[in-house]
């Protein structure tokens, strides 16, 4: 067995020693899962806590060359969600008794957007009576923008960094000036600073990534301080730049083994935080997003998107879910939680208790 992993000072694990445990397979691999799941369960409890992940808008301005709504692929329809649907899926979340919802759309700085967002925002607040928490994942905007959308009520902001190596960074992005790895470092600082709790993540099994830009992304994160996560396994689209390099790929059940690993590790670094079991690992897994849950992660974001929109959100390929209402999901959501050993915290905001003790709160 890896003598790592009975050690108490976990979070303060050295790159080799991240590697090593990377590499762990058998029932060193096993052991690192259970270890993961004991620390998970003493810092943040059983409950699983459910975002309801509303897919606003596909228009984008960002061209990442992984990405299927990339702003240079025009072989799908682009969406914005009228207000009475995007309503219909607020009131469903709560009357469905989800904690929180997740506002996630592409990247879109115009006054229009931002002022619906706002507006969005406050309204939840009201019919809610402030029941409902609220992540943002609305990408790069400037320091106002976001101070605009926290005093009107948000209070989470995931922005994945995808890739914390600058270098790596440049390769997935095209190099037009509209992506710049400084820029969106610097948005996570100012989400910070600006009091939000903190959420990035990576993408696992990428072109041209090897296990020490692992390695580096998992100190990248614990360095930050952040207070949630959302990572998953690199599924390519083949409407995209980065699909020429498909063969050249880790299959995909290493990528998911890989990515449990990823999300045990920073379990064992940052107990506290919180960490989503991904949609992405169930496209591998029909069971994967229970896997990430018995390996360290406490939330899943269950998608209330109306079903129209959902096959046009497509950031990777074979997304599940997308021919489903959000109605179709309420029984099997809590009965796969309550599978892998869990309880579903419902009607709870579930937020990270790393936020509070960083802030002395």
């Amino acid at each position: 067995m890896n003598y790592l992993l009975d050690r108490q000072d976990l979070y303060n694990l050295d790159k080799n020693e991240i590697i090593e445990l990377l590499q762990l397979q058998g029932d060193d691999f096993l052991k690192l899962v259970k270890k993961a799941n004991e620390i998970r369960l003493k810092y943040r409890g059983d409950k699983v806590y459910f975002r309801g992940l509303i897919e606003y808008s596909n228009i984008c301005r960002k061209n990442c060359l992984y990405c299927g709504i990339r702003s240079g692929n025009k072989n799908f329809i682009r969406y914005t969600i009228k207000d009475e649907e995007f309503y219909n899926a607020v009131k469903f979340a709560i009357r469905e008794q989800y904690g929180s919802i997740v506002i996630q759309s592409g990247e879109n700085t115009s006054p229009a957007f931002i002022e619906k967002i706002t507006e969005y925002i406050k309204e939840i607040k009201k019919i809610s009576n402030d029941k409902l928490g609220i992540t943002l994942s609305l990408g790069e905007q400037s320091i106002a923008t976001y101070q605009k959308w926290y005093v009107a009520g948000a209070h989470r902001y995931l922005l994945r960094i995808e890739e914390s190596h600058p270098e790596l960074y440049k390769k997935l992005h095209p190099q037009d000036g509209n992506h710049d790895f400084e820029t969106r470092y610097n948005c996570l600082i100012n989400l910070q600073n600006i009091g939000y709790q903190l959420g990035t993540g990576i993408m696992i099994g990428l072109p041209f990534q090897t296990v020490e830009h692992l390695a580096d992304d998992l100190i990248f994160m614990r360095d930050l301080d952040i207070d949630m996560c959302g990572m998953g396994p690199y599924i390519e689209h083949p409407d995209t730049p980065l699909y020429q390099y498909k063969d050249e790929l880790l299959p995909l059940k290493d990528r998911f083994n890989l990515t449990l690993k990823m999300i045990a590790i920073l379990r064992l670094m940052m107990p506290d935080i919180n960490i989503a079991a991904t949609t992405a690992m169930q496209a591998i897994d029909p069971m994967g997003r229970e896997k990430a849950l018995q390996a360290g992660a406490n939330v899943l974001m269950p998608n209330i998107t109306p079903k129209q929109y959902r096959e046009e959100y497509l950031l990777y390929n074979n997304k599940p879910c997308i021919d489903e209402n959000p109605d179709d999901c309420i029984d099997c959501l809590d009965s796969r939680v309550q599978m892998a050993g869990y309880r579903v915290g419902y009607d709870e905001w579930g937020d990270s208790t790393h936020y509070f003790n960083r802030k002395n709160l």
